[in-house]
């Protein structure tokens, strides 16, 4: 009997630590990290000034990939101002010691657009970079576009003419493995340091906003990430729930039996 209580107990708790990344994995919408992971050899894009390039031949340093899309009225223009935020205080230097790619998931908008919006952004950087090699925007077909979003474990949802999306950048090493995720629209120039820093010898790192973004989904209307209350009050329920079959099943056993 003691056997089959300890059993069922250890039975919920595995249910209980299993059940968050389940319920993680079946999202349509979201960020699925894959570390350590190489980006594919043949990604085929164009940059802003209209020439076809391979984009994983390109990366020769450490690397900081920004999913966006040009014409997003949400996240993707926050995100763009971070970065330009995060150029003029961090301290590794733009364009030699570490290159923004920013690339559009919609397939449909173009090299001119991309032009447009870099001229746009860089004007946001007050500091004296090479913002010319060193940040870098793309456009490509929807078969490298998808290809580089399976690669980087980043899914979106197209609704309309928009897209519903998570808001993040992705490092990826010189020999172009995907090593650090760095989550929302503000960067903190320390995190970034670290993360070029760590790219620039192939290491990879765990991310502490994983169990932020359990705890968290994306707004489509408000274009902002709420905490989801139905995963995080269901799983409190559940740990309750084993906590209580613990204490009573230990209450049990230490109960003194009387004797006739």
């Amino acid at each position: 009997m003691k056997k089959y209580f300890i059993n069922l107990l250890f039975g919920m708790l595995w249910f209980f630590a299993i059940s968050i990344p389940a319920s993680a994995q079946i999202q349509e919408l979201g960020i699925y990290e894959k570390l350590d992971e190489f980006l594919p050899e043949t990604l085929t894009f164009v940059d802003e000034q209209g020439d076809t390039v391979n984009m994983r031949e390109m990366i020769d340093k450490p690397t900081v990939l920004v999913p966006v899309y040009y014409n997003c009225p949400g996240i993707c223009t926050p995100l763009l101002e971070g970065v330009a935020d995060v150029i003029d205080k961090t301290d590794p230097v733009l364009g030699v010691d570490y290159q923004f790619f920013t690339f559009s998931f919609n397939y449909e908008e173009t090299s001119d657009l991309a032009l447009k919006k870099k001229e746009s952004f860089s004007k946001l950087v007050k500091g004296n970079h090479d913002l010319a090699n060193g940040w870098r925007f793309f456009t490509g077909d929807s078969a490298n576009v998808y290809k580089l979003l399976n690669a980087i474990g980043y899914a979106v949802k197209k609704e309309g003419k928009e897209y519903i999306h998570p808001s993040a950048i992705v490092v990826v090493s010189p020999q172009a493995k995907v090593t650090r995720y760095l989550y929302g629209t503000y960067i903190m120039p320390f995190d970034l340091k670290m993360a070029v820093v760590e790219a620039s010898e192939g290491r990879s790192g765990p991310t502490i906003n994983k169990f932020l973004k359990y705890c968290f989904s994306y707004d489509a209307e408000g274009k902002k990430y709420v905490l989801n209350i139905t995963k995080v009050s269901g799983s409190i329920i559940i740990f309750l729930a084993v906590m209580l079959f613990l204490v009573l099943v230990l209450k049990k056993k230490k109960k003194p039996t009387t004797n006739s």
